[in-house]
């Protein structure tokens, strides 16, 4: 499944570098804004709770220590007790533990969390033991140490909680640890970097703010500054491998429609927060585009490799022509899978090579899901 975006977006500074500056690309030979594929997971993630139950979700941390202490505390234990049982297990799988957080950040399933929690209660006068034997030890003797003590069968049962918890954003983005590579998920979804379909200046916006409680009689600014920002047309897109999803997902195809269909909305529906408090930049898209397909993937940018001109109808218009023109080619070329197209269109272009047309994005993603009901089969 593929989803194609469209977006006009006004002055914004939706994603910046490291010196502050929106971030840009060159592509067709002429410098394009863009909007970073990871920031843009980042914004889906968080648009996530509002569609599906916590449970079938995942964090992102180096808290897991207090996350599992948290837990364990709810259960009735103290917090010094339960802080030493958690860091045994944690250190007994190989997750090193410093100044309370983990070496790096872990992507982990709420339920892997859940199940760790378990696990522990259910080891809980061992690893308390273990525990204080950890103590007496230091650096790589103490990490070694403290996973050779993990009883047996705890280790066993620790090593199969690590398998992606049935969390949609897991499944669909992947996790990838090195010292572990056998709790690694493929990710099931790409998303590409989001790039304009024209060619973008770069401007900036001088301010001053004024200091409330000066004298009337004093004059210049309490103080100054200036912010960069571009507008542009952005061309988005993202892909899902349905039998991958289904893979990660454990063969769960109810989860696999929900959590395929929640990715569309928030795809559609969201873009990274950067200084949007100054921008309020909330453009929603002008044109949306779903395949389903047999075959690989097909990332359309190349429409806009010669950059569009806003032309006579302006650039959204102009760029939803370019976008069908090139779409109808690849068809042509590469065509003969079985394959289904629907589209949303705000635009006054008129697309023909777009499959069918649908009033709202709640009819595209009906017939979307329909479509791909038929295809996403489950053992």
């Amino acid at each position: 499944m593929e989803v194609h975006v469209l977006q006009n977006v006004a002055p914004a500074n939706l994603n910046r570098d490291d010196t502050g500056s929106p971030k840009s690309a060159m592509f067709g030979g002429f410098r394009r804004a863009r909007v970073s594929s990871q920031s843009q997971k980042r914004a889906v993630r968080e648009a996530f709770p509002g569609h599906l139950p916590v449970d079938n979700l995942a964090v992102r941390t180096k808290k897991l220590l207090s996350k599992l202490v948290e837990k364990l505390a709810a259960h009735g234990k103290a917090e010094e007790d339960a802080k030493v049982a958690a860091k045994a297990v944690l250190e007994g799988v190989g997750l090193g533990i410093k100044n309370d957080s983990t070496e790096y950040l872990l992507f982990i399933g709420n339920e892997e969390v859940d199940r760790i929690a378990d696990l522990i209660l259910e080891y809980w006068d061992e690893l308390q033991e273990l525990g204080r034997q950890s103590s007496s030890e230091e650096g790589k003797a103490k990490k070694k140490a403290a996973k050779a003590k993990v009883p047996d069968a705890l280790k066993k049962a620790l090593e199969s909680v690590f398998d992606g918890g049935r969390a949609i954003d897991l499944a669909l983005f992947g996790r990838m640890l090195a010292d572990r590579p056998e709790w690694n998920v493929d990710a099931a979804a790409q998303v590409a970097h989001a790039i304009s379909t024209h060619k973008v200046d770069r401007e900036f916006d001088f301010y001053t703010a004024v200091d409330d409680l000066s004298p009337k009689d004093e004059t210049g600014a309490g103080m100054m500054g200036d912010v960069e920002f571009y507008s542009a047309t952005l061309y988005r897109y993202a892909n899902v491998n349905l039998e991958k999803l289904a893979e990660n997902l454990q063969g769960d195809r109810e989860l696999v429609l929900r959590g395929l269909r929640a990715f569309l909305q928030s795809f559609v529906d969201t873009l990274p927060s950067g200084k949007q408090n100054t921008f309020a930049a909330h453009n929603p898209p002008d044109f949306v585009v779903v395949t389903v397909r047999e075959g690989g993937p097909r990332n359309l940018a190349n429409a806009f490799a010669k950059p569009v001109w806003r032309g006579r109808e302006g650039l959204v218009a102009s760029s939803v022509a370019a976008l069908d023109e090139y779409m109808g080619k690849i068809n042509r070329a590469y065509g003969g899978t079985k394959s289904s197209a629907h589209f949303l269109n705000l635009s006054t272009a008129k697309p023909s090579r777009a499959g069918r047309e649908h009033p709202s994005l709640t009819d595209l993603l009906d017939a979307v899901m329909k479509d791909v009901e038929e295809l996403v089969e489950v053992t």
